[in-house]
């Protein structure tokens, strides 16, 4: 028998999708974790019986949710029969292994054991987080980053790079000289954004080299640098531009703000679990116990929205 299984991608977190994918596993996840409140049976109908036990559309919603990015490139209705379909595989498999015993086995009871855990912290750290996003809350996010970049001076300028010293004489030459600085651009530079006639749109002092930058800024609207020696070449810099930085509106970047709330208040709240927790590590050389000395907490900085053309960024 095949088992129609979602192929996981690089990056999908463990935990019940990583479960799922071993048949037995996944199928006592989901019987020890039952889904309350399902509604109707209009509401939540039988979309396939296995052996007489029923598989609803909140199994299969549920499977969609845990596989998502495994199903993020299937249309809908491709995606609900894939999902069906390994639901009800899933189901054959965990009772043949039901049969065979697997789930009194050691290593079994160790990764339920695991898996367990994880989703009670996942969903706990899921509720902490989505109450606190507030209004309240991600204003005063914005408002305190918005202080951080408003009047923050910012440069619009395009470049050309090349690997040689001589190169870029020869190219300085032929600017001044007249030559169309976006037109070099495309033909000579070696730039990813050479094909926007070397185009970096604007920038922070900070998002680019120190060597780019301390050119860049120092020179007025409408000039074009001599050439300036950085680790990825030599640059030929045109400023086309400066402002001084405004923050973005308020609905433009809510998402980030969101997800920033939502990551700083979990890591606040492990933080504040842990440093009441008596935690003893065996694995480090003997030292005086310290039992409310909390982790250093996730760093969540305050979003501070940015122009998406950012080469040659600072590695």
């Amino acid at each position: 028998m095949t088992i129609v299984s979602p192929a996981k991608k690089p990056g999908q977190r463990p935990g019940l999708a990583l479960a799922a994918l071993t048949g037995a596993f996944a199928m006592a996840m989901l019987s020890s974790f039952p889904v309350y409140a399902q509604g109707a049976d209009a509401a939540n109908p039988v979309l396939a019986k296995v052996n007489g036990s029923e598989i609803r559309a909140s199994d299969v919603a549920l499977a969609e949710e845990e596989l998502g990015p495994s199903l993020a490139q299937m249309d809908p209705a491709t995606k609900k029969d894939n999902v069906l379909s390994f639901l009800i595989d899933m189901k054959i498999v965990a009772k043949a292994a039901e049969d065979k015993k697997i789930a009194d086995r050691e290593d079994f009871k160790t990764k339920l054991a695991f898996a367990r855990n994880r989703l009670l912290m996942d969903n706990l750290l899921a509720v902490e987080g989505k109450a606190a996003v507030t209004d309240d809350n991600m204003k005063k996010v914005y408002e305190d980053a918005a202080k951080q970049i408003t009047g923050e001076a910012e440069v619009h300028a395009r470049h050309i790079l090349v690997e040689t010293e001589a190169e870029a004489k020869t190219i300085a030459d032929e600017l001044k000289k007249g030559a169309d600085f976006a037109e070099l651009a495309k033909k000579k530079s070696k730039d990813p954004g050479a094909a926007d006639g070397g185009d970096l749109g604007f920038f922070t002092k900070d998002q680019m080299v120190p060597e780019f930058s301390a050119v860049a800024f120092a020179m007025e609207p409408g000039k074009i640098s001599d050439p300036v020696k950085s680790q990825f070449g030599w640059h030929i810099i045109k400023v086309e531009e400066k402002r001084n930085r405004q923050a973005p509106a308020f609905e433009q970047v809510k998402p980030q703000i969101e997800t920033y709330v939502v990551r700083k208040a979990q890591a606040d709240y492990v933080t504040g679990l842990r440093a009441a927790a008596k935690v003893e590590r065996m694995d480090q050389a003997a030292a005086t116990p310290e039992v409310a000395k909390p982790a250093e907490a996730p760093k969540a900085d305050a979003p501070k929205p940015a122009d998406s053309k950012m080469a040659p960024a600072k590695k």
